[in-house]
């Protein structure tokens, strides 16, 4: 049976071995030289130290195209003309799914081709060298993001290729991600992650590992998603991880935001051992932009704010042109200046919001009562606890794909924008807590003169991409609700 225990070297070795036969650029990766690799960067390249010692919010967008030279200069362009603190290096789809011939047709035809025919980076394909060339390239560090449930024949590549910084978890990158992929299997591929990752650390390289906080990036309630990411925190954690980078994606409500924020770093200094350094990021709004780009640029605007007010260690930022698919490498520096300029206007404000408190002892309670379902149902494992509750839908996430999950629990936004659960299910919040949301949502109902009903969450889903933040039916206006 599948539990939290960390994987010993021999296994760890094992598995590697395996792995080295699934494409064959994985007979390139040499452990030890690798280590030899990575304690040549410079100190500006190694990002658990760059990340944990900044005294503002570092920005950070996502970028990724097929061919290796225009990695470099797409990357290169964020950081000179959009200032990008750290720089990402995004997976392409077929990599993801570990279709690694398919990647390497998609890699050729782009060479041969005018247009990029991968929607990002084949780091697999690539190989180490041409990894650890885009690393000696770049000024900044930079990380890899993705989205594999699978991960590790592209943890062993890109990390033996000097990347300090790998993105996901056997949770964030499952159950918003992937149909077929039992939760079981998946908590078994990421111990095998994080335990290279905390063998590369035990070795002086640290490695700086960061679930992915938005999920489904739709009206995630806080709750849910901090304990997914306390979850995550906690497995890798087990497995020798030293430097965790805790993701929380903006719902919208500027109180509700900043609460869930300060919430995720206190819980996550709480849950996770004293031998971890904890850090935030905050990811700009994840779900549906306005096709206008001024109006893009407000909600990027917005996401700026909410970071200068609560102040995460990194900022995703998002550009104007979400709306249309991949952005242009101008457009993704605009989207960088925009958040930047916002927040260097309003770091230094004091700024008071009235409601966070309250809104933060709320997220927190929550968060505790699904933290306790999740170790009750595993009898204090988490790993075989997370699994169990997702099994019995006490943990659930909405609108998600997984099959690993009963996507029963539906959100709606209250009279102020706030996210509240709708529809419960099964998830484990005791009374009090439901009644509250439960009365939240009826003061915006009555706002608006309709029942509460599944029309609200349909609603929401569409609202910010219509320009607003609640979907009120048209000519109904909100007010100040007693929340305030």
């Amino acid at each position: 049976m599948l539990t939290d225990t960390k994987l010993d070297a021999d296994e760890l070795q094992h598995i590697a071995n395996d792995l080295r036969d699934n494409w064959h650029t994985g007979r390139q990766v040499d452990f030890e030289e690798a280590i030899v690799f990575h304690e040549s960067l410079p100190a500006s390249k190694q990002f658990a130290p760059v990340l944990e010692s900044a005294d503002r919010p570092l920005l950070q967008p996502r970028a990724g195209v097929p061919l290796l030279e225009d990695q470099i200069d797409l990357l290169r362009y964020l950081q000179e003309e959009g200032g990008a603190d750290l720089l990402p290096t995004t997976i392409d789809s077929y990599t993801r799914d570990n279709q690694y011939e398919k990647a390497e047709e998609g890699l050729a035809a782009s060479r041969n081709g005018d247009t990029d025919e991968l929607n990002g980076f084949p780091a697999v394909n690539h190989g180490v060298e041409d990894c650890r060339r885009l690393i000696r390239a770049l000024d900044a560090p930079i990380e890899v993001r993705h989205g594999t449930p699978d991960a590790r024949l592209l943890a062993m590549v890109t990390l033996a290729g000097g990347f300090q910084s790998f993105e996901g978890g056997p949770i964030s990158y499952n159950i918003p991600y992937t149909k077929r992929h039992d939760l079981a299997t998946t908590i078994e591929h990421w111990q095998f992650v994080d335990r290279l990752c905390g063998a590369y650390t035990e070795r002086g390289v640290t490695i700086n590992r960061e679930p992915f906080g938005p999920l489904t990036g739709t009206l995630v309630p806080p709750c849910i998603a901090i304990a997914v990411m306390l979850v995550e925190g906690q497995l890798a954690a087990t497995q020798g991880v030293r430097s965790i980078t805790l993701g929380y994606g903006q719902v919208g409500n500027v109180v509700q935001d900043v609460a869930a924020l300060r919430a995720l770093r206190k819980l996550g200094e709480e849950f996770l051992p004293d031998s971890v350094t904890v850090t935030t990021v905050f990811h700009e709004w994840m779900g549906g932009f306005p096709p206008d780009e001024a109006r893009a640029n407000g909600v990027i605007s917005l996401g700026g704010a909410t970071a200068a007010v609560a102040k995460p260690d990194k900022v995703i930022t998002k550009s104007p042109q979400e709306f249309q698919g991949v952005p242009t490498k101008e457009a993704n520096a605009s989207g960088l200046r925009t958040t930047r300029q916002l927040i260097d206007m309003m770091i230094e404000q004091d700024i008071d919001l009235n409601g966070i408190a309250e809104e933060r002892e709320l997220i927190e309670r929550a968060t505790r009562a699904l933290m306790d379902a999740i170790y009750e149902a595993g009898d204090g494992d988490v790993a075989q606890g997370v699994i169990e509750a997702f099994d019995s839908g006490a943990m659930d996430v909405p609108f998600a794909p997984s099959d690993a999950a009963a996507g029963a629990v539906l959100p709606a936004r209250d009279d102020d924008g706030r996210v509240r659960i709708f529809e419960f299910a099964d998830l484990a919040l005791p009374d009090d807590i439901k009644e509250t949301h439960k009365a939240r949502l009826g003061e915006r109902a009555r706002t608006e003169g309709r029942d509460q009903s599944f029309r609200m969450v349909a609603d929401d889903v569409d609202a910010i991409s219509d320009g607003k933040l609640i979907g009120r039916p048209s000519g109904k206006q909100g007010g100040a609700s007693d929340a305030d």
